[in-house]
């Protein structure tokens, strides 16, 4: 099997990232995990990229040019995917135009409930039965692309926001890589 070559955006721990990758050590797995972009210089999914060869390049945010740099970046390297694993940014409508169709993000809730931020706070002061995590196609509005696929569980009563982001986290290692595979068995 000829493996794509994919990009995986963090800013944070890399826990999508690393289940990413362990998928991708799978002979059968589509891509391979062949850059890894952040634009925080501390985000410790930076540790897993290295421990693991997988070449990364941190930008500045702030910078005017930064999207232009990491564009370039990605078509040097022939990048085929690009997963927004835990990226806190938001990308330009003209990042988004010059790879579209092509990246996905994953998101802690059941979208189209509960798009941005702080999902669980939300969650539970609206006492939601129910929470879960999407995969989905990034286009030019936030959280609002094609799913690919979302899985549920049931809230308890005595769940937290710190319990619940652990359940939440527990189906997105599994259901990130469940729709990468879904992306490419259909094409």
């Amino acid at each position: 099997m000829v493996k794509k070559k994919a990009c995986v955006f963090i800013s944070g721990a890399g826990t999508n990232l690393k289940a990413i990758i362990n998928s991708s050590r799978s002979y059968n797995f589509p891509i391979n995990v062949s850059l890894v972009i952040s634009n925080n210089k501390n985000a410790k999914g930076l540790i897993l990229a290295k421990k693991f060869a997988i070449p990364f390049k941190v930008f500045n945010s702030k910078e005017y040019f930064f999207e232009k740099k990491i564009l370039k970046e990605i078509k040097d390297k022939k990048i085929s995917l690009i997963c927004l694993a835990g990226y806190m940014k938001i990308l330009s409508k003209n990042f988004i135009k010059n790879f579209k169709g092509k990246i996905v993000n994953i998101h802690p809730s059941l979208l189209p409930k509960y798009k941005g931020i702080d999902t669980f706070k939300r969650m539970l002061k609206n006492k939601e039965i129910n929470a879960g995590s999407t995969v989905h196609y990034v286009n030019e509005k936030l959280d609002s692309g094609k799913v690919i696929l979302k899985k549920s569980i049931s809230i308890e009563k005595t769940d937290n926001e710190i319990t619940l982001k652990k359940k939440v986290q527990s189906i997105e290692y599994l259901i990130f890589s469940e729709a990468i595979r879904k992306i490419y068995l259909k094409n």
